[in-house]
């Protein structure tokens, strides 16, 4: 097959181009920077742009990762994201249509499921979040937009049938948290706990990319966190909250040692749980790397499992600061 892949010099599409590849399809990488895997540098709510790209050859597939993402509130405008991730799905969507294209995949975030009062830990109980969490109230306009997009994702699916997957992924990012300045712990530290309830590694959200390209026909229309598996459940949320370190002890009881080792902290509260059961059920994708697999690197003094760059800059960034 031929797959569009859009945001193909992003973090996800310098690792889902290379897997693409090796099943044999042909991969037409897309983005606004210049790279490895990106054949045409464009934005993708420019619709010209997109119209020609479908009608150059034969698009069998589109992964939709381009967009623009939280760090990003601060460069652009709200325009600016209604434009990308709104405007743009639009467009791919439009013209999938167009072009009869088999098969589409959106990259989306758990953070559209993330309301103000997730965020500033409400409550006196971890909140277990899977697909059914109701009512969605993004806190900005990232969130805003992203959950626009699937709405169109699933309004095109409902008109004309095409087989659509939307992927909700938790954090995988290589950078700072960008609320670096609040946390105690240091990046590594922060990115190993969060493979408890709220981070997967890039390599798996590539793998789990490319098994919703797979199965997006049979599966017509769908919607799946995707995230490390937790080692939780949901009558631990209460604890969680109150002494989440005595609870990771409980399951893991030499966690805390070995993060000793390293100057690392365990969490003391946790206050949300991304569940990605329904996409080892239905989807049949099961992240590979889990705080247990972590925990077997830090003992065997292997390198980590997931990729720490305080340096790294985003397609985004720079097209806007240009040459």
């Amino acid at each position: 097959m031929n797959i569009l892949l859009t945001g193909s010099s992003g973090w996800l599409g310098r690792h889902l181009a290379p897997l693409l590849k090796a099943d044999g399809h042909g991969v037409v990488g897309l983005d606004v920077a210049p790279g490895t895997h990106t054949d045409v540098i464009g934005a993708v709510d420019d619709r010209a742009l997109i119209s020609r790209l479908f009608g150059e050859q034969p698009i069998h597939g589109v992964v939709h990762g381009a967009a623009l993402h939280k760090p990003d509130i601060e460069r652009f405008p709200k325009q600016r994201f209604i434009d990308v991730n709104v405007s743009g799905t639009l467009a791919l969507l439009e013209e999938a249509v167009a072009a009869k294209v088999e098969r589409f995949v959106f990259t989306s975030t758990t953070s559209l499921m993330i309301s103000s009062a997730i965020r500033e830990g409400r409550g006196d109980a971890a909140i277990w979040i899977d697909e059914t969490l109701a009512p969605l109230a993004p806190r900005n306009i990232y969130g805003a937009t992203k959950l626009a997009a699937e709405r169109l994702c699933r309004l095109v699916h409902d008109e004309h049938g095409l087989p659509i997957v939307i992927l909700r992924t938790s954090r995988f990012f290589p950078e700072e948290d960008d609320q670096a300045h609040l946390l105690s712990t240091s990046g590594e530290n922060t990115k190993a706990t969060e493979l408890l309830n709220r981070r997967l590694t890039v390599e798996d959200a590539a793998e789990a990319h490319r098994v919703a390209l797979a199965r997006a026909p049979e599966i017509g229309f769908g919607i799946f966190i995707i995230s490390a598996p937790t080692p939780f459940s949901p009558d631990e949320a209460g604890a969680l909250k109150r002494d989440a370190a005595n609870v990771v002890a409980r399951h893991f009881p030499d966690a805390a040692g070995l993060f000793s080792r390293r100057g690392w902290q365990l969490p003391r509260s946790i206050d949300r749980i991304y569940d990605a059961t329904l996409a080892e059920r239905v989807l049949g994708f099961r992240c590979r790397t889990d705080f247990a697999a972590l925990l077997e690197t830090l003992r065997q003094d292997r390198p980590l499992p997931f990729k720490h760059d305080p340096s790294y800059v985003s397609p985004q960034a720079i097209a806007q600061r240009g040459p």
